[in-house]
């Protein structure tokens, strides 16, 4: 049995380090993530989480493990930005406001598929130009949901969560051990 994570996010990697875990195979998938007409954010979220686990190629005993992040404004998907023209759109539009953070799990076994979709809301204080465009030169929302990150200097911007830290992050480490623990991944061994 082999545990092949689904993602080439650093965060995520990291984050399964913190329960002790190191992937046999890092297998980032190629899929559209282009959400569908109409489509509801926390809908979006899930479906793109099951297609990335659906798409990595793996033996009948081994798990995969992948997962979104979306971020959403009402019912509108604030993607990873473009360019920086659009990290300072999004920021703009997520300044002085609360917003949700849909962070999907989806993981594979064989013919058995478990998913998980948890919800975080973030605000962010109102921000000045300066502080904007200080933080777009950063270059940190490159990548990112929302065109920023919570764990990196956007922190700055972030007074108040309710829900997951690790999350919002892009990795949900209670959520993350039950649904490793169902799949049958033996979270707490060690040595």
């Amino acid at each position: 049995m082999r545990l092949i994570l689904g993602s080439g996010s650093p965060r995520r990697k990291e984050l399964l380090a913190v329960l002790g875990i190191v992937p046999d195979a890092i297998l980032p998938p190629d899929i559209d993530e282009d959400p569908q007409k109409g489509e509801l954010p926390h809908l979006y979220c899930a479906r793109i989480a099951r297609e990335k686990a659906a798409a990595i190629p793996a033996g009948p005993d081994d798990i995969v493990l992948s997962a979104d992040t979306t971020v959403a404004l009402g019912r509108r998907i604030l993607g990873k930005p473009a360019d920086e023209a659009e990290a300072r759109r999004f920021l703009d539009l997520l300044a002085g406001r609360r917003h949700r953070v849909f962070t999907a799990l989806a993981v594979r076994r064989g013919a058995q598929n478990w998913e998980r979709l948890i919800e975080a809301r973030v605000k962010m204080k109102p921000l000045s130009a300066v502080e904007r465009d200080a933080y777009i030169a950063t270059g940190d929302w490159q990548g990112k949901a929302g065109g920023y990150s919570i764990q990196g200097p956007a922190g700055a911007f972030i007074p108040w969560i309710s829900g997951s830290y690790t999350a919002i992050v892009g990795l949900p480490l209670a959520e993350t051990a039950q649904i490793l623990q169902a799949a049958g991944w033996p979270v707490w061994r060690h040595g």
